[in-house]
């Protein structure tokens, strides 16, 4: 089943989407592994400063100085190790793909699919949220998008003619 160009570069330009963010959570999960939880909220606090002496009741500044006035050596070691897997698995699968290794396909879609079942888990079970929704229905899209691509690569059945 041939893939059209425009789902083609779709593919192409998802898939880099997914590189970058594990290129984001592996810059991410190394700030968590080698900054002090003090200094993040020492950061936050001055990153918030100006908008908050502007509005006492910002969501965003107030949400972010929550969490990061709440966060532990071991709360970012562990979010630290989970964003440095996380990222690591993305970007070599998103290289393997684009570098065309057939392996790399059907290990990219599950993958996804174990984002997909744990962000449905988080949704349904934890706590529904616009953001989770939206990455959670882009991850189906680049599955599916992933799924047909392979499919597209197979080789043709051989006929006994």
């Amino acid at each position: 089943m041939p893939v059209s160009r425009s789902l083609d570069r779709t593919f192409r330009i998802t898939i880099a989407l997914k590189g970058l963010d594990g290129a984001l959570e592996l810059i991410g999960g190394l700030v968590l592994l080698f900054v002090r939880p003090s200094t993040i909220d020492h950061l936050a606090r001055t990153l918030t400063q100006h908008e908050l002496s502007q509005d006492p009741h910002d969501l965003i500044a107030r949400h972010l100085l929550r969490s990061a006035g709440g966060l532990t050596r071991g709360t970012t070691t562990f979010a630290a190790l989970y964003l440095l897997s996380h990222g690591l698995a993305k970007v070599v699968l998103v290289v393997a793909v684009l570098l065309d290794q057939r392996w790399a396909y059907p290990a990219m879609i599950v993958l996804l699919v174990a984002f997909i079942v744990y962000q449905l888990y988080r949704l349904i079970f934890v706590r529904l949220t616009v953001g989770l929704a939206l990455l959670t229905a882009f991850d189906v899209f680049v599955a599916w998008l992933t799924w047909r691509e392979y499919q597209s690569k197979r080789p043709a059945p051989a006929s006994n003619a």
